[in-house]
């Protein structure tokens, strides 16, 4: 992509396709509600309105003749009737270009140029979208973690890794349907040319190794953003389970016989899970 993916992310979904771009996502029919968090803004087409145009005419007919009235006491207090009737024109023009808008189901438009990717095909998209979910888990994280973390660099070690992650998987997606017009072509009585039947053999074997790679990749992408999830979850529990201890401590002493037991110390267990925490970060900004 062209834009540097550190200064903001912008991952739009619909029914049908999944748009990641570092520049701002428009809609191309429909509306939309964008949820920011830190430096990605998704954005997520919204179910039509479910009006139908009988139910909209009525509405902006009730509205019109509202207004009509209003526009009528408006001129017998003295008022020029043309602003209150270009403002009533207005008014209507505006609601039922809005209600015909809601109405309509939300799809997103293609970015322009090549700086946006798009996800077309199923299972690319299932992953980003699988992947998009860890990361709110990630990020949901980071209040608790402030004294282990930086939250403004694990912010852009994740908007890094879902704009790699989105690279990776349009890339796939492409050698997906390379894969299939080869199988295709395989299947062709290629008897009577042997040296095409070579190429494609060829082509065949280098398509699959490239699939396998990219494969593994995305792997490792997915994997960090998860263990990046699981590691500061992890360490959250420890922190809350922690203060419930020292919290606990006081009444367990009361309570314990002389020479009994006393609360079980957390700090070493404290300490691995944040390592862990800084090792899963350490790995996702390596991807």
């Amino acid at each position: 992509m062209a834009g540097d993916p550190l200064l903001g992310l912008h991952i739009g979904v619909d029914t049908e396709k999944v748009v990641v771009s570092p520049y701002p996502i428009r809609m191309r029919t429909g509306r939309a509600k964008r949820i920011r968090s830190g430096s990605v803004t998704e954005v997520v087409a919204v179910q039509p309105s479910g009006r139908t145009r009988a139910d909209r005419n009525r509405l902006v007919s009730q509205l019109a003749l509202a207004l009509l009235v209003l526009s009528a006491v408006l001129c017998a207090l003295g008022i020029p009737w043309w602003a209150p009737a270009a403002g009533s024109v207005a008014l209507v023009g505006l609601v039922s270009w809005e209600q015909a808008r809601a109405a309509r189901a939300g799809v997103l438009a293609l970015p322009r140029g090549e700086d946006g990717r798009v996800l077309w095909a199923r299972e690319e998209r299932l992953a980003y979208e699988r992947a998009l979910a860890v990361s709110r888990r990630v990020r949901r994280t980071w209040p608790e973690l402030g004294d282990v973390i930086d939250p403004a660099d694990a912010d852009r070690m994740l908007t890094r890794a879902l704009h790699q992650l989105a690279e990776l998987m349009a890339r796939r997606q492409d050698i997906r349907g390379l894969r299939a017009e080869l199988v295709a072509a395989g299947r062709a009585d290629l008897s009577v040319d042997r040296a095409t039947r070579q190429a494609v053999v060829a082509c065949r074997e280098r398509v699959e190794a490239l699939w396998w790679e990219t494969g593994q990749a995305a792997k490792r992408m997915l994997v960090g953003i998860n263990t990046a999830a699981l590691a500061g979850e992890g360490m959250i529990v420890q922190q809350r389970t922690s203060r419930c201890g020292q919290d606990a401590e006081p009444a367990v002493s009361q309570l314990a016989v002389a020479g009994g037991a006393h609360a079980a110390e957390a700090g070493p267990e404290l300490a691995e899970r944040a390592a862990a925490v800084v090792a899963a970060y350490r790995e996702l900004a390596a991807l």
